[in-house]
């Protein structure tokens, strides 16, 4: 689970968590636990990656810290709140936090995927970074995730940055989001309710991926991929919150076939643009030109 979850992390900039997160309530994991075991992952995995996108040059230092330090405040504030629930209130408010990450994620790389551009310094300000931060923080630790689903497009929406850079500068960003999280859960709920085994199983496969994570983000056509993490993640918490509803038989049969045929939809549209971009941006042969007549 670490290990592919660090593999979408590190190509899309986003959803180490939210799909963690999904997984491990769907094993049945307390919520205010599966969000602190997934943070306390992170903060070996972030700094893993953090260290590989700087050895491949896709980090920006000054957005890192414009954007982690409010970051980590919004994470600690949302770490705060989640553990003051009850399980019974976290679950549902956990998974309908990820399930509209996940139609986000799903529509972002299906509908419009984020525009390219070269640079490789962040324009953008504090002013900008820091309200960005604090509410990405914020989702991140009381959903489970979001901290790359909320920060990257907003990044990449203007166009003004490589994308390689934004997504090497938020996952570096994120271990201070991971640390501060990590302090406010600890704080909150003590260690009595945590599992080494699911942290350290975590911790491993996402630190083994990073390398690869980092490499693969230059590689990767990003719309496909990130359809189809978004539509797992979208089904994975439909199935917590059907389940949370009382819902069975025909009723969520019914919804998981809704699901799953637009799921296939939004990976054939992004399948479509990608094949079309790709097919635009191909050079054109020139005609030869004779000489004389």
């Amino acid at each position: 689970m670490g290990f592919g979850a660090q593999l979408v992390d590190g190509a899309l900039g986003m959803a180490y968590g939210v799909t963690s997160t999904s997984l491990l309530l769907l094993a049945g994991v307390n919520p205010a636990a599966a969000s602190a075991s997934v943070h306390l992952a992170e903060v070996g995995t972030t700094l893993a990656a953090g260290a590989s996108h700087w050895r491949f040059g896709n980090v920006d230092w000054k957005l890192v810290l414009r954007l982690g330090v409010p970051g980590a405040v919004g994470a600690f504030l949302g770490a705060t709140v989640l553990s003051a629930l009850s399980t019974e209130d976290a679950a549902p408010y956990m998974s309908g936090v990820l399930l509209a990450l996940g139609v986000y994620i799903l529509l972002r790389f299906s509908i419009r995927p984020p525009r390219v551009s070269t640079a490789r310094v962040s324009p953008h300000r504090s002013k900008f970074l820091s309200p960005l931060g604090l509410i990405a923080g914020f989702v991140d630790a009381s959903g489970g995730g979001g901290w790359g689903p909320v920060a990257t497009p907003a990044l990449l929406t203007a166009g003004r940055t490589a994308p390689r850079t934004v997504i090497g500068s938020v996952d570096t960003s994120e271990f201070l989001v991971a640390l501060a999280a990590s302090v406010g859960f600890l704080i909150g709920l003590g260690t009595t309710v945590l599992d080494p085994w699911t942290i350290g199983g975590l911790l491993l496969g996402g630190v083994l991926a990073a390398p690869l994570a980092a490499w693969l983000v230059t590689k990767i056509p990003a719309p496909v991929l990130g359809t189809a993490v978004g539509g797992i993640i979208i089904l994975t918490n439909t199935r917590t919150i059907l389940r949370a509803l009382d819902i069975t038989g025909w009723g969520s049969t019914t919804v998981y076939l809704v699901v799953v045929g637009a799921w296939a939809a939004a990976i054939a549209i992004a399948v479509s643009k990608l094949r079309k971009t790709t097919k635009e941006a191909a050079p054109v042969a020139e005609e030869p030109v004779e000489v004389g007549a």
